[in-house]
Parts: C-alpha cells; structure tokens; sequence
C-alpha cells in the first residue's frame, strides 16, 4: 500500500518585485503606478513526497532551489499555487536562521525547541542530549553571536533533529561542519531514514545526493528540468554540467581548492586514518606521468590506520580539477573486498587496477579516498601529481577499445 504524501506542492510560482531605488516602494504605493520589474524565480513547480521518503533537490546556484524550501517551510510564500505540508517541520537553513544572536546557545536551544511545538517538560528533557551531540561544551553558555558557522551548523542540527520531526528540511548547512561533526550528522540522517521519517535534502554533493535520496528532483532556471530517481537524474545533471564546462581550470602545480582540503584536514578534530601516498604506475611498476591512451594503469594508495576497529571503503577517482570527476572508482560497488575493521597501527595498501584508460586529451588528476563504513562521509583523501595524456590521432574527449574487421565479398 502506498503511503500518503508528507509534502504535496501543484503549480507553485514564486515572484519578486525588483526596484532600482529603495524610494520606489514609496512612490508605487502613493501614486498606484508600478514601479518595479517582476523577476520569476520558480515556475510551475509541481511534486510530491511520500511518508518515509527521502527527497532531493539540485541545480546550479541561483536555480531557485533555497527559494523553494522557504516556501516548504513556510519563511517564504508563493505567488500563486497550492502547497500543503503534513506534520511537523525541522529546518537547518541559513546560518544563524532562528537563532537570537544575543542569547546563549542554551537559551536559543529553549527559544529553537519551543518554536518547533515541544513543550517546556519535554525541552529540559533533550537538553542534556543536545549539548552533547552538538559537542559545544562551555560555549554553549555564550551568545550565539560569537558563534563561528561551524558552531551555528552544530547546535542547529543537534536541536532540528533531537525534537524527531516528521519533516527535516537541509539546505547544504552540513558542508559547514568539520569532519567529526559530520561523521555524526550522516549516522543521525541514517537513523532519521531508518525510523521511516521524511527528509527533504538540498546539496551541491552529488555522492550524498544519490546515496541519501530516493527520488530528486533538478530545478534549472526555475523550472523542473527532471524530477525522478536520484541516480538518474543525478547522472543527467552531472552530463549537462559537464558538457557545460571548460577545461582551463587546471593549475601547474595542484588542482584548485587543493590547500582549503589540506587546511580542513588539519582542522578535524578526530581522524580515524591518514593517507601517506597515493601514485599511478604502469603494470610494471614504472610512477607514470604520461599516459597513453588505452594503456592499463595501476592505482595505488597507502592508508595508515589511527583507530582501533576502522571500518570503510576506499575510492579513486580521475579528476579534471579538484571538482570536476571524469571517473570514479568505489569498494562499495564490488564484493569481496576487505573492508576491516582495521587496528590502529595497520599500514594498508590499496591497489586498483584499471584497463584501456578511454582518456584521448588533457590533462587530470588521481584522487584515492577512504570513506566510512556507510559510504557517505570520507575520512581523507589525497591527489596524486598531475597526469597528461600523451598526443595522438583523432578527435574527441575519449577513445574506446575496438577491432576493425573488412571483408570482401
């Protein structure tokens, strides 16, 4: 039996009045002539989401995307269209977004929690439990104006999903946290799933997208472009912004964003592991810097163990800049792999194989990667030096493994 919808959206249209002058609104309102441009941010947007369902929202920025889920939760409304939304609703929206900044994180806890319909008995209940998982400590006594947005991200994920709503509403606050807290984020949204409750998950991440999200929708320019399976519509939206992009973003020496991941790293307050080197041979043996196309490539990382009981899997990846995969490669997807646990101390070496690289042109790098035991968060990861494919004839990003046959008859 299919379950009701939590969330039922029809036609729903979202515009804005744009004026050159603040003193426009003035003038428009005494002498009852328009004074401003509309500007359309969502059109005609239609769908719904089932009891239990986990719902995915992508697009590139200023598609409309944060628009919509002001109007789902009700900071926003629309122009015109029917929404209508069936159950308690928990959002992490902007930073900072319902918070006093001059009160301190245990009074806002209070101030958030009561807001959501939880009442006073109940609070003082959870209170304890939300201190802890947001892992605060003595700055929870502070006001929230000294908070970094690191800390904003923690204390609203901790009250938004302790009060247990039936609807939790995410807009890429998570990318905020460090890596410990985010570790816990995807262990809570996993259990969220898990009690059969509704998510609806807006994120540049198109990993968390797929794995988190069972349906998705694609909003392009305010429209819907695709709403569907998350692993198809993922796999269109990837195809067209890669076929959308220039490939000059490479550097000479690290791909772009390379030095914010080394500071992350450094920041993260638990480790579970290390990644020592990560290199691209040939079959025998020889560190490749070149690569012909359709050669074999063996990929290799090793990885040093800094906790007792790690489990995870491992990935590679050709990536044409630090954002940019052409490739990807996961233990996830294969059976019979070793996945641990792993005791602190352990020196691991990952070894992968990969046959008639298909690349004809350009440049790329080899991204290896350990992530969680669930596959959604990643420990650490390193890129190798940068690789370039060697020249030769034809046209065309790829080439693919063929046997021509010509017979005369």
């Amino acid at each position: 039996m299919s379950k009701l919808p939590r969330i039922t959206v029809e036609n729903l249209n979202k515009e804005f009045r744009i004026y050159e002058r603040p003193q426009d609104r003035l003038i428009e309102l005494i002498s009852r002539k328009p004074k401003h441009t509309l500007f359309k941010v969502l059109s005609d947007i239609s769908f719904a989401v089932a009891e239990g369902k986990s719902f995915g929202i992508i697009g590139n920025n200023g598609a409309g995307k944060s628009t919509l889920l002001k109007i789902l939760v009700g900071t926003l409304q629309p122009t015109s269209g029917n929404m209508a939304v069936q159950g308690q609703v928990a959002a992490l929206l902007e930073l900072g977004a319902g918070f006093h900044p001059e009160f301190s994180g245990r009074r806002n806890i209070f101030l958030n929690a009561a807001l959501l319909g939880v009442s006073d008995e109940n609070i003082v209940e959870m209170e304890k439990e939300i201190i802890e998982f947001s892992g605060l400590g003595n700055f929870i006594d502070r006001p929230v104006k000294t908070y970094s947005s690191g800390m904003y991200v923690r204390l609203a994920f901790s009250i938004a999903t302790m009060v247990q709503p039936d609807i939790l509403v995410i807009d890429e606050a998570l990318s905020v946290g460090d890596m410990a807290f985010q570790k816990k984020c995807v262990q809570r949204m996993n259990k969220f799933r898990e009690d059969e409750k509704t998510m609806v998950f807006c994120s540049h991440s198109m990993f968390h997208i797929q794995e988190l999200c069972d349906t998705a929708i694609w909003i392009h320019e305010g429209r819907i472009k695709e709403i569907g399976d998350s692993n198809k519509v993922v796999a269109d939206y990837e195809d067209f912004c890669n076929s959308s992009t220039t490939y000059n973003n490479i550097r000479e020496d690290i791909p772009d964003g390379i030095e914010n991941r080394k500071q992350s790293a450094q920041e993260t307050e638990v480790q579970d592991c290390r990644i020592n080197t990560v290199s691209v041979q040939t079959p025998d043996g020889e560190e490749v810097t070149e690569v012909v196309p359709l050669s074999t490539l063996v990929l290799k990382m090793e990885v040093e163990v800094l906790i007792d009981n790690m489990e995870g899997h491992f990935g590679f990846a050709f990536m044409r800049s630090s954002e940019e995969p052409l490739a990807t490669f996961l233990t996830q997807n294969f059976e019979g792999v070793n996945r641990g646990p792993f005791q602190k101390g352990e020196i691991l070496s990952i070894t992968l194989v990969v046959e008639s690289v298909a690349m004809r042109i350009g440049e790329f790098y080899v991204l290896g990667g350990m992530a969680d035991k669930s596959g959604l968060l990643w420990y650490e990861s390193k890129f190798s030096k940068r690789l370039t494919v060697a020249a030769n004839k034809g046209v065309g990003a790829i080439i693919m493994k063929s046997a021509w046959t010509v017979e005369q008859n």
